[in-house]
C-alpha cells in the first residue's frame, strides 16, 4: 500500500475517533443552553411575581388622595377654625378644622377612611358635620399624615394613624370637651379601635364600614382585583411592607381589637354588600361589646362607606339614638 493511501486511511480514522466526541460535546452546549434558558425563564417569571406584590405593597402605602376642595363655611354655612396640634407621639403636625357648638362640652372627632381626606365626599362627610353641630356637638374634622396636603406620608394601617388620632383626643379635650366621641370610617375605624386600647378619654364610638388591616381582609381585598394565591402572596406582601412603610403585620394589634371589650358603647354599622371589609368582622366586633348602649347595624345590601348615602333617615336615627344613649349613660 502507498503511503498516500495509508495516510488518508489514518486520517479517516482519526475523524471517526473524534466524531462522537465533538457529537457528545455539542450535546452537552444544547443541553446547557437549554437549561440556561429555562433557568432565565424561571427567574425572571419570580421576579414578575415578587415585584408584582412589591407594587401591590407600594400602592397600599401610598394611597392617592384627592386636595381639599371647600371648607365647612363653604359647604354648610358653618363657621370653623384652622387647627393645628401635634401626634401624641410628637411624630407630626397635624391640620384640621374645628366647628364649634354653643356653649357645648360634647365633641365629634371624625376619623377618616383609607384614600381619603378630612372631606370624604363619598360619605359625605361635610353632611354627617353638620348633622352633628345640629345636636349641639363640637366637632373636629383633620387629616391623617397620609392624606396631609403637605409633607405627605406613607400609610400604616393604623400604627402611625393611632398616634395622630390621639393627638386629636388630646386637642379635643383642651378645648373643653367632656364627652367625646370618635365617628370612624373604614381604616378609620379600625384606627379608632386601636387608639382606643390606650385611651381613657372616649365616651363612645360609632364605627362605620370597619376595615381592620390583617391578613384576612388584606388577602380579600387583593382578590377582588388579582386572582392571586393566598400564599406565599400574603407572606411576600408581609415581608416587604416593612421595608415600605416601616410597619408589619405584627405591630397591628388586630388580634387584640377583635377580643377586646371596650368599656364605652360603640356602635358598628356595616352594609351585606361591603366589597372591601366582610361584614362578619363587625358582628364579630359586637358581640365582644357588654356595654348595655353598644349595637350593630348591619344594613341589607348596603356597600362600603355608602350607608349613608343608601340608607340616609334611617342611618341617621340609628345615630341619633345612639348618641342619646351615650348621653343618658354619661349622667347616670
Amino acid at each position: 500500500m502507498s503511503q498516500t493511501s495509508q495516510s488518508h486511511l489514518s486520517l479517516k480514522s482519526e475523524m471517526n475517533e473524534a466524531t462522537p466526541s465533538v457529537i457528545s460535546a455539542r450535546h452537552i452546549s444544547i443541553k446547557h443552553i437549554v437549561v440556561a434558558f429555562l433557568l432565565s425563564i424561571l427567574f425572571f417569571l419570580i421576579f414578575c411575581f415578587v415585584s408584582l406584590h412589591g407594587y401591590i405593597a407600594w400602592v397600599l402605602s401610598n394611597p392617592t388622595v384627592a386636595p381639599l376642595y371647600s371648607n365647612p363655611k363653604l359647604s354648610k354655612d358653618l363657621e370653623y377654625q384652622d387647627v393645628i396640634f401635634p401626634a401624641a407621639d410628637g411624630s407630626r403636625i397635624m391640620q384640621g378644622w374645628y366647628i364649634p357648638a354653643d356653649q357645648s362640652k360634647k365633641t365629634i372627632i371624625f376619623s377618616h377612611g383609607y384614600g381619603a381626606n378630612r372631606e370624604e365626599t363619598w360619605v359625605p362627610m361635610y353632611d354627617l358635620a353638620h348633622f352633628a353641630h345640629s345636636l349641639n356637638y363640637n366637632v373636629l374634622m383633620f387629616d391623617y399624615g397620609f392624606a396631609a396636603q403637605n409633607s405627605k406620608e406613607v400609610a400604616t394601617g393604623g400604627k402611625k394613624e393611632k398616634e395622630q388620632l390621639l393627638g386629636a383626643i388630646q386637642l379635643s379635650k383642651q378645648l373643653g370637651a367632656q364627652e367625646l366621641v370618635i365617628w370612624g370610617f373604614s381604616m378609620g375605624a379600625g384606627t379608632a379601635l386601636q387608639a382606643a386600647l390606650t385611651s381613657q378619654d372616649i365616651d363612645g364610638m360609632i364605627l362605620d364600614s370597619t376595615f381592620l388591616l390583617e391578613p384576612d381582609t388584606m388577602y380579600h381585598n387583593i382578590r377582588q382585583n388579582i386572582n392571586l394565591p393566598r400564599h406565599p402572596s400574603l407572606e411576600i406582601i408581609g415581608l416587604l411592607l416593612p421595608a415600605l412603610n416601616g410597619t408589619s403585620f405584627r405591630q397591628i394589634p388586630y388580634s387584640e381589637v377583635k377580643s377586646k371589650d371596650y368599656p364605652f358603647p360603640t356602635l358598628f354599622i356595616h352594609g351585606t354588600e361591603d366589597e372591601k371589609a366582610p361584614y362578619p368582622i363587625a358582628e364579630q366586633l359586637a358581640e365582644n361589646q357588654t356595654n348595655p348602649a353598644s349595637g350593630v347595624w348591619i344594613s341589607e345590601g348596603a356597600h362600603h362607606e355608602m350607608i349613608f348615602r343608601e340608607h340616609p333617615k334611617e342611618y341617621l336615627r340609628k345615630v341619633s339614638n345612639f348618641l342619646s344613649n351615650i348621653e343618658l349613660s354619661s349622667t347616670d
